[in-house]
């Protein structure tokens, strides 16, 4: 049997088993996804023990591709509104993660000091403990010139699986011990996310305004300075589609379309509130659902477009992933927005048109931007980026620099015709089998050394530090978050996640719930914590040699 057949024998072996021992509950308590690691390692080892020889080549291409395919569907879903997520609450987040790292720093250097364990291995632990390869890959370059070089890697294979199980073990304290609703929870956080973004509603005025006679709708003050959106206007016996230079007469019935408060604030400029519902049932007017698949007017703004003025037609709504938007001239078009548009069927059916309104094409994957994506962020990850005081250059690696190549692609939205929208279904497919790959591997490579550093020397003990490495921080911090900063509950499991840098926890978190609040935490905080894991063994390592001099 060839190599490449062989490995994917294993994997499909040790994926099938560890979904079906993750698919198991105990008392409503699953490892979900994270069961492949722990089959990696069953599997690992029985194979360490019938010395059949493996190429890991293979395995390890599969490892760096599956990572690669996670964290890059992760930015794509995460990206259109990460921006925002950041101002809203990234320094608080990112804030806590540098907490995490931090106290983890001061464990390991206590253990050091404490226990006297060697450097090498403690900078192993350390980075085990939070499932950091990176992190291992930097210890082992700045430890280059010392004999006990091989603690580090054996440190990293004692402490890793329990740095996976440490964190969704946390995540469960934290559950329990306060008692936290799961679904309430999710509510929260989508009451949240709308009140940054206020629901729109409706309003039927009369014009009273004398001052307004004459006035053309474009002219009216605050109209379009509010997000107001009047999509209909009745005189007399006739409804119109108001355009830009609609004039304004004293009786006009206007329908408008906006945030709750900024609908009072017209009221007082145009005249009162009216009782006569402005429908479009039995007049010449529609209103239909359009969605925007047409890549010539991505990034467009409204305004642009100008379709009141051109097409008679008027925008009363813009939903985009499944919120609702003021369409404010200045709005641009991404692809997926859907648009509330009023005006006469065939004004609509051109506007349609030009917008596209091909539903099929939701439910499409692009490949070419994918490719495109993940080769930028590979690229991304390997520029050598030079700091200060630091000797040797950081990368971001194949998982940083992905994941902020897609993060930075979908919150563009498109570059020409490439679209990076992705439907749910399509990125779900992806983000489960990259992380599989990737937790098959990893244990599999685990599972060969691992039984016997556990039973042998001073591996349980060596297991036992690791844990401490991982638990302490998380829960310090994590109860911390929820207790004292009344963080979100998900936003707190995306925390842990990525403060560990850790797809395997994320994936776990993310089957607590559908909801995006873990996702957004582990994205905020990423970049940040992959620079100070980074960082970590490199400052460890100036600081414990000084002391030692």
């Amino acid at each position: 049997m060839s190599d490449v057949a062989l490995s994917i024998l294993l994997l499909c072996t040790i994926a099938a088993l560890g979904l079906g021992l993750g698919g198991l509950k105990i008392k409503g308590i699953s490892l979900g996804v994270g069961g492949v690691m722990f089959s990696g390692i069953a599997v690992g080892h029985l194979v360490h023990q019938m010395g059949i020889p493996i190429n890991l080549a293979p395995l390890a291409f599969l490892q760096e591709f599956g990572l690669i395919l996670f964290v890059y569907t992760i930015g794509v879903q995460v990206g259109p509104g990460f921006f925002a997520s950041l101002k809203r609450s990234g320094l608080t987040l990112n804030s806590l993660a540098a907490a995490i790292v931090a106290l983890g720093m001061l464990v390991a250097v206590g253990i050091h000091w404490l226990a006297g364990i060697p450097l090498p291995a403690v900078l192993g632990l350390m980075a085990g403990a939070v499932t950091n390869t990176p992190s291992l890959a930097v210890a082992e370059q700045t430890l280059q010139t010392d004999s006990n070089i091989g603690l580090a890697g054996l440190g990293y294979a004692v402490a890793y699986p329990f740095g996976i199980l440490g964190i969704l073990l946390t995540m469960m304290l934290i559950r329990a011990a306060l008692g936290i609703n799961i679904k309430g929870e999710v509510e929260r956080f989508e009451e949240q996310r709308r009140a940054q973004t206020p629901p729109l509603d409706t309003l039927d005025v009369v014009i009273r305004n004398a001052n307004l006679v004459g006035v053309a709708m474009r002219d009216v003050p605050g109209l379009v300075d509010q997000g107001v959106v009047a999509s209909r206007l009745k005189r007399g016996e006739h409804m119109m589609a108001p355009g830009p230079d609609t004039v304004l007469e004293l009786g006009d019935l206007l329908h408008l379309v906006g945030p709750e408060p900024k609908l009072k604030g017209m009221q007082l400029v145009l005249g009162e509130k009216t009782d006569i519902k402005l429908t479009t049932k039995n007049t010449d007017l529609r209103w239909e659902k359009v969605v925007v698949t047409n890549s010539k007017v991505l990034g467009e703004s409204i305004a642009e477009l100008n379709m009141q003025e051109l097409y008679q037609v008027v925008i009363s709504r813009v939903i985009r992933a499944g919120v609702e938007i003021a369409p404010t001239p200045a709005l641009q078009l991404q692809f997926g927005d859907i648009l509330n548009i009023v005006g006469r069927p065939e004004d609509i059916q051109t506007v349609s048109g030009m917008l596209g309104n091909a539903k099929h094409l939701l439910q499409h994957t692009q490949m070419i931007p994918i490719f495109f994506g993940i080769a930028l962020g590979v690229l991304l990850g390997s520029l050598p980026i030079f700091l200060p005081g630091i000797p040797n250059a950081l990368k971001l690696g194949l998982a940083g620099g992905p994941l902020l190549a897609a993060i930075i692609l979908a919150r563009i939205g498109n570059i020409g015709p490439l679209v990076w929208f992705m439907p749910p279904s399509a990125n779900l497919v992806l983000r489960e089998f990259g992380i599989i790959l990737f937790l098959a591997v990893a244990g599999f490579k685990s599972g060969g050394r691992f039984v016997e550093v556990l039973v042998s020397g001073d591996g349980l003990l060596w297991m036992g530090y690791g844990a401490l490495i991982t638990l302490i921080p998380l829960l310090v911090v994590g109860f911390y978050a929820r207790i004292a900063l009344k963080q979100n509950y998900l936003t707190v499991c995306g925390l842990l996640a990525g403060s560990s840098t850790d797809p395997p926890a994320l994936a776990f978190a993310n089957g607590l719930a559908s909801c995006e609040a873990q996702s957004l935490a582990y994205a905020t905080i990423y970049p940040l914590v992959m620079c100070l894991r980074i960082l970590a063994p490199q400052i460890l390592v100036m600081i414990l040699a000084g002391f030692a001099a």
